[in-house]
């Protein structure tokens, strides 16, 4: 059940009780969680933080902590699952889901005494079935089977016979009236569950739907949520507009805290958080890099001058040159460089983008100062924390990696927020070699209905695509790469499945599935999550549908090519 009022159905209700807060595993769950957290520390609500990475986690992890505990909150998890079945609660346990993925699942919007979502009220949830179309009540079920049995035995027999007929014919419309009804809601259920995608932000709702409105909101929360929706619009979790409809909306509370109403309110400590909107360079971490790996490693500077190759590295000098920036200075670190060069660097940027084919090469944003010294971009956070999350440090657990991730956001942990931003530099450079070496091989292959490609066993840095936001990055990198370097116009029509080994010892791949291209962008409305379910049950195929998110999957590797036949033949 949808819940508007998140202080009075929500807070309020778990404010004097203990509570469990059950995480997803990615940074936009992780910026929601922290505002909660913040939330509960001022107002002393004791709560038991979990996180989790799948299905299974997130059972376990109940099963583990459910005892004394009445009140669940989950994070970017459980909203397109039924939760009731999944961890099958006592009737006294409340629910309060805040999650991005959609479709969510029936159950959780129709069930009205366990199960609370908190979701903007803006979201279009107008695709969302009538009960009455997709549920039977039971008693109406018992009345279809009763029906045939109403006849009075003291009745004459030829009225009795008569009375029978009539109570058959009732019965066989009935059935015929059930059987089209199931029918029915077999298509509408196929229909709502064909294409899974992502809402708004669980970091902006928690934000706008609760500090914000029970006026507990700094400027550090606010950072939270901007981080959050960042990471949707680098992950490709929601399409360039709902991005830019979401920034405009944080614009207006970065305004808000920026604008003084009193003299006295100017007089902040000089290593405050300032937060400012601005037109950001679509370079990753150049600012905590030199300006030309930035060049060389961001999908959309890399994808237009195809980098990868001989004449894409020329171009790319040449690009430099016609901006008048020295190849010396454009190779060091961006704080190193000349100061009048970096105050000139956008504007030489922007003229010669025009004359390259560079249109896009700017994006709405926020950047965050503390003090005079530091200084970052939203993208550096959803970069550093993700590099940090999916460490491919095999001594660390994944509860580990979430704490790390989780400090990072803190203003005092900047040296571990340093550490993140080098673990992304090497990330990003193990993407492109990887994409390098998949077109070089002629590795992308058009399997009809769709593209997909392997990352080898044996290739460098295979460890970092074990896991699923990073192997989501290098797949959406080589979508884009294979498209700018295909004669074929039908590529740019094509999804790509993407798969890397994931676990050696077990013998087991991941698989990812990326919708194709339209436009300027990546969609973000993905089919893959269907196809991936039927193909799997086609042939029997070893597979763990485990991630909360549908398109992605892990699969016994010596079955990969039995699924990708299935794939083939259920997508033509």
């Amino acid at each position: 059940m949808f819940i508007t009022d998140f202080k009075k159905e929500f807070y309020d209700v778990v404010l004097h009780q203990r509570v469990l807060v059950l995480v997803a595993l990615d940074v936009d769950a992780i910026c929601a969680c922290r505002i909660l957290q913040n939330m509960f520390q001022c107002d002393h609500v004791q709560y038991t933080l979990v996180p989790v990475s799948g299905r299974q986690d997130l059972e376990k992890a109940y099963l583990e902590h459910s005892e004394q505990i009445e009140y669940v909150v989950l994070i970017n998890c459980g909203a397109n699952i039924d939760i009731l079945d999944t961890l099958q609660p006592e009737e006294n346990v409340q629910f309060y889901i805040c999650d991005s993925h959609r479709p969510i699942d029936l159950v959780n919007i129709y069930n009205e005494t366990q199960i609370k979502l908190l979701m903007k009220k803006e979201d279009d949830f107008s695709n969302i079935p009538d009960y009455e179309k997709v549920f039977r009540d039971e008693e109406s079920d018992d009345e279809d089977r009763d029906s045939g049995n109403e006849s009075d035995g003291s009745a004459p027999s030829g009225k009795r016979r008569r009375l029978d007929e009539d109570a058959l014919e009732q019965q066989i419309e009935k059935r015929r009236k059930l059987r089209m009804w199931e029918e029915e809601r077999q298509d509408i259920l196929f229909r709502y569950e064909e294409f899974s995608f992502h809402g708004t932000s669980s970091a902006l709702v928690l934000f706008e739907e609760l500090s914000w409105k029970m006026s507990k909101d700094t400027s550090e929360l606010l950072w939270l949520a901007i981080v959050g929706l960042s990471s949707q619009i680098v992950i490709g979790k929601i399409e360039r507009d709902k991005y830019v409809s979401d920034v405009d909306e944080l614009n207006r509370h970065v305004s808000r805290h920026n604008h003084p109403l009193n003299d006295q309110d100017m007089a902040v400590s000089v290593d405050c958080l300032r937060i400012a909107f601005n037109r950001e360079l679509r370079l990753s971490l150049y600012r905590h890099w030199s300006i030309f790996d930035s060049l060389f490693h961001s999908v959309y500077t890399a994808c237009s001058f195809k980098v990868w190759t001989m004449k894409g590295k020329k171009k790319l000098h040449e690009f430099l040159a016609d901006m008048g920036l020295p190849l010396v200075e454009s190779k060091q670190k961006y704080t190193s460089m000349d100061m009048a060069l970096r105050e000139n660097l956008t504007d030489w940027i922007n003229k010669s983008a025009e004359k390259y084919g560079l249109d896009d090469m700017f994006h709405p944003s926020f950047q965050a100062q503390y003090g005079f010294k530091n200084k970052f971009c939203a993208t550096d956070f959803v970069y550093a924390v993700g590099a940090v999350l999916e460490s491919a440090d095999k001594n660390k657990s994944d509860e580990q990696k979430f704490l790390q991730a989780f400090d990072c956001l803190k203003r005092s942990n900047l040296d571990l927020l340093e550490i993140g931003l080098d673990t992304a530099k090497k990330q990003m450079t193990a993407i492109l070699e990887q994409v390098r070496t998949l077109l070089d091989m002629n590795q992308v292959i058009c399997a009809g209905p769709f593209l997909y490609a392997y990352v080898q066993s044996g290739s460098p840095d295979v460890q970092f695509f074990s896991r699923p936001i990073c192997l989501i990055l290098l797949a959406r990198f080589t979508l884009e790469a294979y498209i700018n370097v295909s004669k074929s116009k039908r590529a740019k029509t094509l999804p790509l499945v993407m798969s890397a080994p994931m676990d050696l010892e077990r013998g087991t791949s991941i698989v990812v599935g990326i919708p194709p291209k339209r436009e300027q962008e990546i969609l973000t409305k993905n089919f893959f999550g269907r196809a991936f379910e039927q193909a799997s049950e086609k042939t029997n195929c070893r597979t763990l549908l485990d991630n909360f998110d549908s398109s992605i999957i892990e699969i016994k590797t010596e079955d990969r090519s039995k699924f990708f036949d299935a794939l083939i033949s259920l997508l033509s």
